[in-house]
């Protein structure tokens, strides 16, 4: 089932990407739902995901709280 979550918060994350601001707030969702191990797979997933994206790129402060 966990496996299921970080499937789900990414398909969540790609739909909302067109707005930074939704983006960030499904993020900080996601952080506080998740499993360490998870948010180490989900900051690598984003580092490629967000890399043609650069208004996306300050969400990742997020990742470092």
């Amino acid at each position: 089932m966990a496996r299921a979550m970080l499937e789900y918060t990414k398909t969540v994350l790609q739909k909302v990407s067109f707005d930074a601001k939704l983006f960030s707030k499904e993020l900080k969702k996601a952080i506080s739902r998740l499993l360490p191990n998870e948010i180490a797979e989900l900051e690598i997933w984003l580092q490629m995901f967000i890399n043609d994206k650069p208004e996306l790129k300050p969400s990742l402060i997020y990742l470092k709280a």
